[in-house]
């Protein structure tokens, strides 16, 4: 009798960048303790860093030392996920690192064979079993963001409460749209979460009536606070909620975790 077994198929993960064309809005804080609570909640969670600062590999402590290979790799070798991925000091949390070669990326990408996708190529090599992967993208609209939004299923858009907050966003809107049409048309706006919010200011809730008015049920109920324990966390490698988890930042993204698995399960009862 035949020993032999049908492999059993791996679950495509959900993947979703979180992107912003506008700097300093929380998008690698939020990348990283969003992931954090996720993998707390028994996700299994990959982090692909794809900023050439590579703030998303330090504030996950991974040292400079530890990020031989990473996205670089992924993009311009045929190496799989699973060979490039570093474990990070939370239990179910990896990440791809970026390191001083993908500064180069933008100009290589250019004349490189489909250039636009070839992080959904290195994705669909991969074996490994994550329930989410996030894509930490950079603060521009070139290469490297145009590849993370063609490998994702949805795009999570960080909004610090400002007075130019909605009017980046919505020439962030256009963009979405235009990678939509050419390159992914099943790309999505998972939603929009607000952060850096000050209840002492009312610029803070005048910019989160805005865009709630703006959004509607795309705005996450969750806002995430100005906190400075989650402003001293990535100096000491760590995600807010392992280096306090008391604080009212780590507890803001512990709610948000929740909110986009709620959106999930939904997405997943409409769909299949």
């Amino acid at each position: 009798m035949s020993t032999a077994t049908t492999p059993v198929p791996v679950r495509r993960p959900r993947v979703i960048s979180l992107a912003n064309q506008k700097g300093g809005v929380g998008k690698t804080t939020t990348t990283i303790n969003l992931g954090t609570a996720l993998a707390a909640c028994g996700m299994r969670v990959l982090i692909i860093d794809s900023d050439p600062q590579g703030n998303a590999s330090t504030g996950l402590g991974i040292p400079q030392s530890q990020r031989g290979i990473g996205i670089y790799d992924l993009l311009f070798g045929d190496v799989a996920v699973e060979e490039v991925a570093v474990e990070t000091g939370v239990p179910g949390l990896s990440v791809v690192t970026a390191a001083v070669d993908l500064s180069g990326a933008e100009v290589e990408l250019v004349n490189v064979e489909r250039r636009e996708y070839r992080l959904k190529d290195a994705l669909a090599r991969s074996r490994a079993p994550y329930d989410y992967i996030l894509i930490d993208c950079p603060p521009a609209l070139g290469l490297l963001t145009l590849n993370a939004l063609a490998a994702s299923d949805a795009v999570m858009v960080p909004l610090q409460c400002e007075f130019y907050a909605l009017e980046g966003l919505s020439h962030l809107v256009r963009t979405i749209d235009r990678v939509k049409r050419a390159f992914n048309p099943a790309l999505d706006i998972h939603g929009v979460v607000l952060t850096m919010f000050d209840r002492r200011n009312n610029l803070s809730d005048m910019v989160a009536a805005d865009v709630r008015g703006f959004f509607g049920e795309k705005v996450y109920e969750t806002v995430i606070p100005r906190n400075v324990r989650v402003s001293e966390a990535p100096s000491h490698g760590k995600p807010v909620l392992l280096y306090d988890h008391k604080s009212a930042g780590a507890q803001a993204y512990i709610h948000l975790a929740g909110e986009v698995l709620k959106r999930e399960r939904k997405r997943q009862l409409a769909y299949g």
